[in-house]
């Protein structure tokens, strides 16, 4: 697969992606510059974690407006895919592209921690070759975290397995205590109708090499380039 990672002015988690994806999963991996329109015949379209334009307005509000989105847009609706992480996330949200909103925080501060999510989704590319009973470690850094859908789009995307990831707690148990932002439902991540657009706020970039004694986020990346192999062959 070629993967092609998006640089907005305030992105700041595109070199640990492109780190990830080039040097340990060993793809090939372009950098795409927001004003560019060429997707360069990429994959998968990453939107990386950061502080696109400063986080002025609501986060990812501006960077939805960068010329490089019409193409990401087009590329979704013919079935290509993408993937937003924690800002990335807010950016597919912004854009239509995924349902539901990112809100601040229900202590209104900015939160970096490990937490530990659990996949939900059995046909989601990202999450099929997860085992559903396994809690990731995987670090989460936002301050507006909290995924908030009305009552009808959550009963739909529960029904259709749109749910991606939930925060739990080491043992994979859902509960109140694991919500490390007031998230809706424990959501951590959810994805489109058709299954190919993937937004997630912990970062699995960050816990993707032994030198940091936490390779839990390399689960996500297998699955999806398995996945891919089955559909291709």
């Amino acid at each position: 697969m070629k993967f092609g990672v998006v640089v907005f002015p305030g992105s700041n988690c595109d070199e640990d992606m492109v780190y990830v994806l080039k040097n340990i999963l060993k793809q090939e991996t372009v950098k795409l510059w927001h004003k560019n329109t060429d997707l360069e015949e990429c994959d998968v379209i990453v939107l990386p974690g950061g502080f696109s334009y400063g986080d002025y307005l609501r986060s990812g509000a501006i960077a939805r407006f960068s010329p490089i989105m019409d193409r990401i847009i087009s590329h979704a609706q013919n079935g290509g895919i993408v993937i937003g992480v924690c800002n990335g996330f807010q950016i597919l949200c912004e854009s239509g592209l995924l349902p539901g909103a990112l809100l601040h925080n229900n202590d209104r501060k900015f939160t970096c921690k490990n937490v530990f999510i659990k996949a939900e989704s059995t046909d989601a590319a990202i999450t099929q070759f997860i085992p559903k009973t396994k809690a990731l470690k995987i670090p989460i850094a936002h301050g507006e975290g909290k995924y908030f859908a009305d009552e009808a789009t959550l009963k739909n995307m529960n029904e259709n397995q749109q749910i991606l990831f939930r925060y739990c707690d080491e043992n994979g148990n859902v509960t109140e205590e694991s919500n490390p932002n007031g998230t809706t439902e424990n959501i951590a991540g959810v994805c489109n109708a058709s299954k190919n657009v993937f937004g997630l706020m912990p970062h699995p970039e960050r816990a993707a090499d032994k030198e940091l004694s936490n390779e839990d986020g390399l689960l996500l990346f297998q699955s999806l380039l398995k996945s891919y192999d089955l559909v291709k062959n």
